[in-house]
């Protein structure tokens, strides 16, 4: 049976009504025809997901009633995607799918060879918030106004470990690198980034590689688009060390 889930930034309790905002409720009320006490799930990122019943329908609003809470709110992988922005189709793939993926964060950059020039973070989000209430998660990453690799790379968090996507091929293979990270029985809190299609300049490699945090990663022998490489190495990342079933 088909489920509608929706994302609602707002807190939860038994009980309470809640109006979804106007897209939402044409989506609900004249994509999908619903009507008057029909149920909708929603979750929040902060209290689980909730079994409701919608109670109230004007021209172009409508409210819910939360029922009950349906599943708990789960722990999931503290994992970050920084990514240097690709043309508009591609980089909408891109948060769509790291959102199924699982990433906490996506986090546009500049990099020296970066040809987009803008991103529309409204836009990402929504993306990433589509994704999260088609793939079933209970949270919508955090998604950051984009900003320069520099700037990020001077504010780092010292106990987060950044693995960089080198076409250098002076990385370690990725398979060898998460085999040595499950075997040390380790968890740290994790980015991945992901550079231009051009590449990273020798300036951000030399910056790169002066961090101890810091391991470039190699990918195989051939060289991946920017889309690709990324939904690639948070597959290999979730397979071995995220949240996937596994041994």
């Amino acid at each position: 049976m088909r489920v509608t889930r929706l994302f609602v930034d707002h807190p939860f309790s038994s009980g309470q009504s809640v109006s979804l905002s106007e897209a939402q409720a044409h989506y609900v009320m004249n994509v999908l025809r619903m009507g008057l006490g029909d149920l909708v799930y929603l979750f929040n990122g902060c209290d689980g997901e909730w079994r409701c019943v919608i109670d109230r329908i004007t021209r172009r609003r409508c409210s819910v009633t939360l029922e009950e809470q349906v599943t708990i709110q789960k722990s999931e992988p503290d994992l970050w995607l920084i990514f240097a922005p690709i043309k508009r189709a591609r980089i909408d793939f891109v948060a769509a799918k790291a959102t199924e993926l699982g990433v906490s964060a996506l986090i546009p950059v500049f990099t020296e060879f970066t040809d987009v020039t803008r991103v529309n973070t409204q836009r990402l989000r929504s993306n990433a918030i589509e994704a999260a209430e088609q793939c079933g998660r209970l949270s919508v990453p955090e998604v950051d106004e984009s900003i320069k690799l520099t700037a990020v790379l001077a504010d780092w968090p010292l106990d987060r470990q950044l693995l960089y996507c080198d076409e250098t091929g002076s990385g370690i293979a990725i398979n060898e690198f998460l085999a040595k990270q499950k075997a040390s029985g380790q968890s740290k809190p994790t980015a991945i980034l992901i550079g231009p299609e051009g590449g990273f300049s020798r300036s951000e490699l030399d910056l790169l590689k002066e961090r101890t945090n810091f391991t470039a990663i190699d990918l195989g022998p051939r060289i991946l688009r920017a889309d690709t490489a990324a939904i690639a190495v948070l597959s290999c990342w979730q397979s071995v060390l995220g949240d996937w079933p596994g041994e």
